[in-house]
């Protein structure tokens, strides 16, 4: 059995068009196409149905018995493609059950998650989250639909992801609120004469690393650090310095009552963002939780 062919959806518009105003002119006009071209449309339909479809009379096109017969078909067609244009599968997250999964650093395990777990379980209970790393296999976690979002500085990331600026980051240090040698202000000269606690992790890591190359500054790196879990105690216990983004020091400083001072050099800001892929750009899952992190972290300081 042969495939049915279906005439254009220009010409379906014509018909349904034309079946109503009864005038090639008005039918011209309100499609804003020329009359010459809505009469080759016509008769394009004409030959693909084998029937004149409206024979012209003093009162206007009139329909042939064989126009009465399709016009409810042809507009059944049109109304399924403009459900079908309009069609979104709905999310509710009051009763959605789902997984989401946000790549993010370690710092935003501290800084970002908790208020969105804290607003998913009021507003989506039977949502699920999962943080993963922020790392060379990301890319391809968001295409392949294994991560939803990628929250963080990322960068290196390719073609086919959409983003979203939330906030922008600048640099802070943390010292001992009792440190021994530290007026209210850290100088750039008791910066350099302290000791520190590096952080190897983190998205913008480079960018302060690039910044005292650029400054000619460097640390007396006491303790490295893999991420920073950890470093608020050991801040509070010793007399070490830490440099880190403005969001996860003054949210440790919080929790753990140590004294946050503005970096006493410059180093580039970075934006945060979410990042997602083109392919669920429009997935009304994916939408929702990309709205859920705007609300919350769009334009954050």
């Amino acid at each position: 059995m042969e495939p049915i062919e279906l005439p254009d959806l220009k010409l379906l518009q014509l018909f349904d068009l034309l079946y109503d105003v009864r005038s090639v002119t008005r039918v011209a006009e309100q499609l804003g196409q020329s009359q010459p071209t809505i009469s080759i449309w016509l008769g394009r339909l004409r030959a693909h149905l084998q029937d004149p479809l409206f024979i012209r009379t003093p009162s206007g096109m009139a329909p042939t018995p064989q126009a009465d017969a399709l016009i409810g078909p042809c507009r059944e067609i049109l109304e399924s493609l403009r459900r079908f244009a309009a069609w979104e599968i709905a999310f509710d997250p009051s009763t959605a059950k789902r997984r989401f999964r946000i790549c993010m650093t370690d710092a935003s395990h501290i800084t970002l998650l908790p208020r969105m777990l804290a607003h998913v379980r009021a507003q989506a209970p039977g949502v699920r989250l999962d943080a993963a790393r922020i790392d060379g296999n990301t890319e391809r976690a968001l295409e392949s639909g294994e991560a939803d979002l990628a929250i963080g500085h990322v960068p290196w990331l390719g073609g086919g992801i959409y983003q979203q600026q939330l906030y922008m980051q600048d640099w802070v240090c943390l010292t001992n609120r009792s440190h021994p040698r530290l007026r209210a202000k850290l100088s750039r000269k008791q910066y350099c004469a302290e000791g520190h606690v590096a952080i190897a992790a983190g998205t913008g890591a480079q960018l302060l690393e690039q910044a005292l190359l650029r400054e000619h500054i460097e640390r007396d790196v006491v303790l490295e650090l893999p991420g920073f879990l950890g470093l608020g105690s050991i801040i509070k216990t010793t007399d070490l310095i830490a440099t880190l983004p403005r969001n996860i020091g003054e949210t440790l400083a919080r929790v753990n009552d140590v004294a946050v001072h503005p970096c006493p050099f410059p180093v580039d800001r970075f934006a945060v963002r979410q990042h997602w892929h083109a392919r669920y750009h429009h997935e009304a899952g994916n939408r929702w939780l990309r709205s859920v992190v705007a609300q919350l972290f769009g334009n954050a300081s």
